[in-house]
Formats: C-alpha cells, structure tokens, sequence
C-alpha cells in the first residue's frame, strides 16, 4: 500500500469512529434528559460497548500501521494538520487497554447517574464509593498516559481537553488572576454599594414564556432550529453534530435571566461546532480544537456579547413583554441586575468577576485528588475551607459545595482550567472582533450578531484543529492567550476604566 492509499484508509476509518462518537453524543443527551432511571443500568452497558467499539478501531494494529505508512504521503496543509491529529488521538488511545475503557466508562456512567440523586438529596456519602472508583480508575489512567506521552500525570489527562496546556502555565494564569482579583473585587462591590441595592424581581416568571423568548434569543445567536434543539435537564449542556445540535437548559421561576444566559452561553458552544470547517467534517481536523477554545465560544456570545450594554438595551423590552413592566426591566436597572457581582457558592450562576475563583478551586483539589493527598471524605470540608478563603462564602451544604457540579462524577478530571481559559480568550477575541469591525456592538443593540458570526467563524471556527489554540489566537488578536486582556474587560465594565 502506497502512502496515499494509506492516509486515505485512515480518513475512512477516522469517518467511522466519528460516526460512533455521534451516536455516543445522542445517547447521552438522552440519559440526561429524557431517559427513564431504570435505563441507567443498560445505558451505561451502551456507552461503554460504543466506547470499546471507537477505541478498538483508534487502536487496532493496523491503524498504526497506517498511520506509518501514509507519514511518507506528500500532503496539502490541511491533510498534513489531519494527519497529526489522527497520530495524536492515537497514541492517547494505543496506550490504554480496553479494558480500562470499558470498566472506566461504565465507572463514569454509573457515578453521574448516582450523582443526580445524590445532589437533590444532599448526599455526598451516598455517591462517594461510586466517585472513588472513578477517581481509581482516572489514576491509572492518568499514570499510562503520563508514561506513554512524556507528561506529568494531571498533564497528560489535562490534554486530552485542551492540548497543548499544562499545569505550570495554568498555575501561572491564575496566580496572576489571584493577585488581580482581592483589590479589584473589593473595588467593584464599595462601587455598588454607592449605587444603591441590587434591583430586585417582582413574581413568578412563567417557564413557558421563558421558553419562548429564549429560544428567540437563541436563534439570534446564530442557533438553527431545523437542525437542532432545546429541551431540559438537571445541568446546562450542548451536545450534538453538525446537523443535529442539542441545547439543554435549566429554568428558574424566580429570575429568567439566569435561562437567557445559559442558552446564549449553550448557543455559542453549538455555533462553533456548526461552523466548523464542512469539507473536514468527520475527520480530526475538522474538530474543535479544545475546550479551552470551545470555552472561549460561548463565554464569548454568553459575557462579551449578550451582557454588553447594546444588548441588554434591546432585551430590556422582550422582558417587560413576555413578563409584564416592572422596575428591574428598565435598561438600567438590567445592566445593573446582571451586572451584579457577589461572591456566592453555585459555580454555573456565577459573575465573570468570581467565576474564575470558583475555577481555581477545582483546580487545586482535583489535583490534590488526582496525586491522592486529598482523602475523598475530606472533599465536603477542603471545598468548604476553599471556598472560604477565595471568596469569602461558606457553602451551608454538599449540595451547594462538592456535589455541584457534574465534572468529576462523570470522570472529567482535568477540564476546569478550560472555563477560564476560554473567558480570558474570550475577552481577547471579543476585543479584536470590535477593532476589525467597529459595526459589531452597535448591531447587538438590534439584537444582530451576523457580523461577529461572520469574524468567528472566519477567524476561530474554520481553522478546526489545523492550529493550536494559541496559534488560532494569535492569528486573530496578534498575540498567545493575554490574561491581561481580561483583566481590562472586566476593569472597564465593572469601574468604568
């Protein structure tokens, strides 16, 4: 076999492990949302069967072999970035045994499930022995991995969600942000205080018209309703495939606004992905290139774009007629409202000023986790003594602590950093988008995002994974990832400077 027949052997047998990753990504929107309990036991056989399925054909003697032979192919840019991206995924994969998928999938499966519960009834000890196993399982994986890649443990799985990253440098990030974030906080709550109270909501907000105006606001963030949807489920999500992209919400009776923003923040996860580069679809290549940048999508769409004031300045009268006039619905008391900075303990209704502390904190402890110097019962209360160091707060339960989020009970160790990577992206990006098209933020007071559609996908979706994240940045803004950038946002929106 030629090495041009080989490469192009690999792009069909890269075709059907995409498909399988498909599938994988409906049936586990669908155990998120719709599917009965009693199906979690076979759901979770599925997902693993599906899972050894893709990792067989990643890692089957001959894809190596394929791999190898096509090296010698003389390829266009594109063909030769695909060509990484397949050995890349490969090695990640060749070097896990498949029964270690399998057992960590169903592992992963089992612990989310049980975490559903576990969170509504305020019972981290209820889930803890299913957390532990995945939380064995991650370390041998994570030990394989540092093995076969070069990296450090927490490196090696911490790449696997966005390559290329690694602890020090996230380590240096956020000390940079801890330092920021003690005097600038301080600055930004005397500032609210001089202006009065929080404006406050006034009823009951009906879920159905909730439902309506958000997915209105949805579609003009760039949402396609012939080619997706939006339903309900315990933890915010998109999932899905170009074609067949699926939005998850949750909705609060008290406050519509936390609603709007999780499906603009979900839209801008789903943009990316729709706009990913067509002719590569299926193939590496063709794929987001990490969740750091992923992240910096619908933060971008979600704080940049939908909480400036040209925005809000049009949702101020879609509030007052979906849910009737009332003090908090004028435009200035909206910008204030969701605007409003106050260190609290739920991570997902967090403001961008505390979001990252919440992130640093699951930094710290899944590494503490990961190297076993945090015993797992110890999690309730090192979260707690966290949380009340950074920013002040104690959470009064596990539920509004540990069992927030469902990150580490489905196994993704290592994924936090990328929320807070992708806002400090987003800043940048968002920043240079308005210099290269000053017409940008006058359209958000119309409710128009063509434009920044348009500069996105020209300049971050459509490159795939042929670059790197900071490469894909520096092409767009003329430099790497700048948390400095951020921190510039955040002083002009919040002290007007």
């Amino acid at each position: 076999m030629n090495a041009i027949t080989a490469y192009r052997a690999l792009e069909d047998r890269f075709e059907k492990m995409a498909v399988l990753g498909e599938a994988l990504s409906v049936l586990h929107w669908d155990a998120a949302v719709m599917m009965p309990s009693g199906g979690a036991g076979p759901r979770a056989e599925q997902l693993s069967a599906l899972r050894v399925m893709g990792h067989e054909l990643l890692t089957a003697p001959e894809t190596a072999d394929l791999i190898a032979a096509a090296d010698a192919a003389d390829l266009d840019d594109w063909r030769q970035a695909n060509l990484r991206e397949m050995a890349r995924g490969h090695a990640r994969a060749a070097a896990l045994p498949p029964d270690l998928v399998a057992a960590f999938s169903k592992a992963c499966s089992e612990c989310e499930h049980a975490w559903r519960g576990a969170r509504l009834e305020n019972d981290f000890a209820s889930v803890k022995p299913l957390l532990a196993e995945v939380l064995t399982l991650t370390r041998r994986r994570a030990e394989i991995l540092s093995e076969a890649l070069g990296l450090s443990p927490y490196d090696a799985l911490l790449d696997g969600f966005e390559p290329g990253a690694s602890e020090r440098r996230i380590e240096a990030l956020f000390s940079d942000y801890r330092a920021f974030l003690p005097d600038f906080l301080a600055a930004v709550l005397e500032r609210q205080d001089r202006e009065g109270p929080k404006p406050t909501l006034s009823g009951a907000f009906d879920v159905g018209r909730q439902e309506a105006l958000c997915r209105e606001l949805a579609a003009v963030a760039g949402f396609d309703f012939d080619a997706g949807r939006i339903d309900q489920s315990a933890h915010p999500f998109s999932t899905g495939f170009p074609g067949d992209q699926r939005i998850t919400v949750r909705y609060n009776a008290a406050d519509p606004t936390f609603a709007i923003m999780a499906v603009l923040h979900e839209a801008g996860h789903a943009l990316y992905e729709r706009n990913l580069p067509p002719d590569w679809r299926r193939q590496p290549v063709g794929s987001a290139r990490g969740m750091g940048l992923h992240e910096s999508q619908s933060l971008l769409i979600e704080m940049q774009a939908s909480r400036s004031p040209e925005f809000l300045s049009a949702l101020a009268p879609k509030l007052r007629e979906a849910f009737g006039a009332q003090d908090a619905f004028t435009d200035e008391a909206l910008q204030r409202l969701v605007h409003w900075v106050q260190p609290d303990f739920i991570r997902v209704d967090a403001d961008e000023v505390t979001y990252p502390a919440h992130v640093i904190l699951r930094f710290n402890l899944e590494r503490a986790l990961l190297r076993d110097d945090l015993p797992l019962e110890d999690l309730p209360a090192a979260w707690n003594d966290g949380m009340t160091e950074l920013l002040g707060v104690t959470p009064p339960t596990d539920a509004l602590g540990c069992l927030q989020d469902i990150h580490w009970y489905d196994g993704a160790i290592g994924y936090f950093p990328t929320y807070t990577l992708g806002a400090m992206a987003a800043a940048q990006l968002f920043q240079a988008a308005c210099a290269a098209d000053p017409e940008i933020k006058p359209a958000l007071a119309r409710h128009d995002m063509n434009g920044l559609q348009a500069w996105l996908t020209e300049n971050v979706h459509a490159h795939g994974s042929r670059m790197s994240s900071d490469a894909v940045l520096e092409a767009a803004t003329g430099r790497p990832l700048d948390p400095k950038a951020f921190e510039a946002h955040l002083t002009e929106r919040y002290l007007g400077a």
